[in-house]
């Protein structure tokens, strides 16, 4: 049978430093050669999807955590926040010194202190892992220089909203934006404690899996996924098979339907394997 697998970024496809490991590519590599199609299914808007995950070659992609399905260059759904949502938003993180950045198909856009904030969590990363020092700048660095300052951030293209840590709980952060965004914690583990993500309600990866098949004509008994965090849970709860990383939170282990090694672990090739999928 011909599958098509869904392929979470942050803690699935890439490790916590941003790198791929080389069987995951290679497995995703000859899971294509195998007849099989692999979409991104990831929380990250087009613009932080750089050249080193595109290059490993998918049939397309799910982005902004649901918000945005393209296939073979062709945009099928679009969903953006509207101006009026992310006023306030800005507004009340503006006044709670609240670090974040708008994320859209065209770019990253900061607000407050946050691309001075990434390139500070960034050197400490580094000088806390001096080994692996030149593979956590190439793996993270992309996300601060995507960034731009000092430009209109209330703005009609934004696809989903991150934050970095901060004093504010991200209870009280829920609270405030029940009514308006679906808010869960970073899928980027260096961005911290209090650290999330904000996209629009009633829509997630799983929603947009739904509106994948329709379009391409095929089963749900077609499809695996594979995640690692909350935005992945109706993802893996939607599709035939799905596989929580060795890495990921409890709460997505106790949904899936499998359990495979760490990212960093070769968890992604050795499943890919398991299922005779190469």
């Amino acid at each position: 049978m011909r599958h098509i697998i869904f392929l979470d970024v942050d803690g699935t496809l890439v490790d916590d430093h941003g790198n791929i490991p080389e069987s995951a590519k290679e497995a995703v590599r000859q899971a294509r050669q195998n007849g099989h199609l692999v979409f991104l299914s990831t929380g990250r808007s087009k613009a932080e999807l750089f050249s080193d995950i595109l290059d490993v070659g998918f049939d397309g992609i799910i982005g902004a955590a649901g918000g945005y399905i393209e296939l073979e260059k062709e945009v099928l759904y679009h969903q953006q926040v509207s101006v009026d949502d992310l006023s306030h938003l800005i507004s009340f993180f503006t006044e709670h010194g609240i670090d974040f950045y708008l994320e859209s198909n065209d770019g990253l856009f900061a607000g407050g202190n946050a691309k001075a904030r990434v390139a500070t969590m960034i050197d400490e990363l580094m000088a806390n892992n001096p080994e692996a020092s030149a593979t956590i700048e190439r793996g993270l660095k992309p996300f601060h220089d995507a960034m731009m300052e000092g430009v209109d951030l209330v703005r009609p293209d934004v696809n989903k909203i991150s934050f970095l840590g901060s004093s504010v709980p991200l209870d009280v952060i829920q609270q405030e934006f029940a009514s308006r965004f679906t808010v869960i914690p970073s899928t980027v583990a260096v961005f911290g404690a209090n650290s999330g993500e904000l996209s629009i309600p009633g829509v997630n990866k799983a929603t947009a899996i739904a509106t994948l098949l329709e379009h391409l004509g095929l089963e749900r008994a077609q499809t695996f996924a594979y995640g690692d965090g909350l935005n992945d849970i109706e993802m893996l709860e939607y599709v035939k098979v799905g596989v929580a990383m060795g890495n990921a939170k409890p709460e997505v282990k106790r949904v899936a339907d499998d359990v495979t090694d760490a990212c960093d672990q070769d968890g992604l090739a050795n499943s890919f394997k398991k299922y005779r999928l190469i």
